[in-house]
């Protein structure tokens, strides 16, 4: 009588989980078809369906890997479809759905707001529509900021109309950590590699964008007061500082004498701000105003390990999270300590959530490095390092979209694989195990204690 007279939601409904894993899937497949019409390509021919699926998998994900020139093959109705698919990719597409819902008078489910809760991975159901009308304006003001200063240098180098529609998709791109360009021959922003104010804007806007909403909000009410932040916008703001100005000095290390790269007639000042650009889009951006394949391969490793750290939770990018790898790095800490536990900035953060980012980094890692072997096998033979296929397959999951060894050159097989790839990495490892277990049954088994008994480790 209990399970018949329980609501529909719980007996009938999607899991949140799921839900937001299955959006995501059919956002995807709906955008890849849109982008096969004729009416997207810039000479009126059909994009492959290869193409456009991979290339609507790297827009909704944020990533930013493309094997299709977008500034060149794509028509302005292409280049439209997937602005909106970055757009909708980096808010999430149930806030979108949240805020047509709200234009339309329409009243938020219980439901929706459970949704909406786990997309923007917080804990209260209270406030939840509030707080996704906050998101919109903030991203609305931060992406018409970004393009405004991009025009006063876009305008001159490409003319009005040119120059505005670059500046508004860059600008858009850039907030969402997506990383996709219309300058055309995959170059990325190798050209303007001696354009201080559109990199600095660009990193900026990365940077914005990869803090998270919530912490936006938090700073924005604690006026940017250190004392008045709750613990993780502490912890976000000083790893995500610490991991920039780590990569930023090795690149500038690293790179210093290349050549090819910051050794190439750039003077000082450009080589300053040339690396700390290199360091902020290795956080899941995707932009490059140095040639990627020319990096050292120190810098290609230090760049994995920052692309797989990523940004932070509820942002625009992806990677395992900057909290996520802070706690690790704490619960590693405790354990050599000998505490019992795991405190920072006088706080003290609770052993489910150590458990939940060992089995982030676990999943993770294991799903990079079992791409990474299925690569190298395709592409035994054809000229690719192991560290350039590791830096793909790590730039795909972490949704960052820079590449070694230009993804274009990669078999069909290689560029299937990465899709999946970059979907599970913009889903999230956590999100997606759980969207894909049975958490009754293991609540059931959970409540059957076993005799304890001690193993050797080390």
């Amino acid at each position: 009588m209990q399970a018949a007279n329980r609501p529909a939601f719980h007996r009938h409904s999607i899991k949140p989980e799921r839900f937001l894993a299955l959006g995501f899937f059919i956002l995807i497949v709906a955008g890849g078809f849109v982008l096969t019409l004729p009416v997207s390509s810039a000479d009126g021919h059909t994009v492959g369906i290869r193409q456009a699926m991979f290339t609507a998998t790297s827009a909704v994900c944020v990533t930013g890997l493309t094997i299709v020139d977008v500034g060149v093959e794509l028509s302005f109705f292409g280049q439209v479809i997937l602005l909106a698919l970055i757009q909708v990719g980096g808010l999430g597409f149930m806030a979108f759905a949240t805020l047509i819902m709200v234009a339309l008078g329409r009243r938020i489910s219980l439901r929706d707001r459970m949704i909406l809760r786990d997309a923007m991975n917080q804990d209260a159901l209270s406030g939840m529509v509030r707080l996704t009308l906050a998101f919109f304006l903030i991203a609305l003001v931060v992406e018409l900021t970004g393009a405004a200063l991009l025009m006063t240098r876009l305008i001159p180098l490409y003319g009005p109309a040119r120059g505005v529609w670059q500046s508004l998709f860059t600008s858009v791109s850039a907030f969402c950590n997506a990383g996709f360009d219309l300058f055309g021959g995959y170059r990325s922003l190798t050209h303007l590699q001696n354009e201080p104010v559109i990199l600095l804007t660009l990193a900026g806007l990365i940077m914005v964008g990869g803090l998270g909403f919530p912490v936006i909000l938090e700073c924005l009410n604690a006026r940017f007061r250190w004392r008045r932040l709750p613990l993780h916008a502490k912890l976000v703001l000083a790893v995500t500082a610490g991991l920039i100005a780590f990569g930023m000095l090795s690149i500038l290390a690293l790179e210093w004498d290349n050549p090819r790269t910051l050794g190439g007639g750039l003077t000082i000042w450009q080589k300053l701000y040339n690396s700390l650009f290199q360091s902020v889009t290795f956080r899941t951006a995707g932009f490059a105003s140095l040639d990627q394949a020319s990096l050292t391969d120190p810098s290609k490793l230090v760049g994995s390990a920052l692309m797989f750290v990523g940004t932070s939770s509820a942002s625009t990018g992806g990677g395992v999270k900057t909290t996520t790898a802070a706690l690790l790095v704490l619960l590693v800490m405790q354990v050599v300590r000998g505490h019992e536990r795991i405190t920072v900035f006088g706080r003290e953060i609770s052993a489910d959530t150590a458990r939940r980012a060992v089995t982030i980094v676990l999943i993770a890692f294991s799903a990079v490095f079992a791409a990474t072997c299925v690569i190298c096998v395709i592409e035994h033979g054809r000229g690719h390092d192991f560290l350039d296929l590791l830096f793909e397959t790590t730039s795909a999951f972490s949704t960052t979209g820079l590449s070694s060894v230009n993804t274009p050159t990669l078999t069909p097989a290689s560029q299937w694989l990465l899709m999946p790839l970059m979907y599970f990495g913009r889903v999230g490892p956590l999100t997606l195990a759980y969207a894909l277990a049975n958490r009754l049954e293991s609540r059931r088994a959970n409540r059957v204690h076993y005799p304890e008994e001690k193993i050797m480790i080390g």
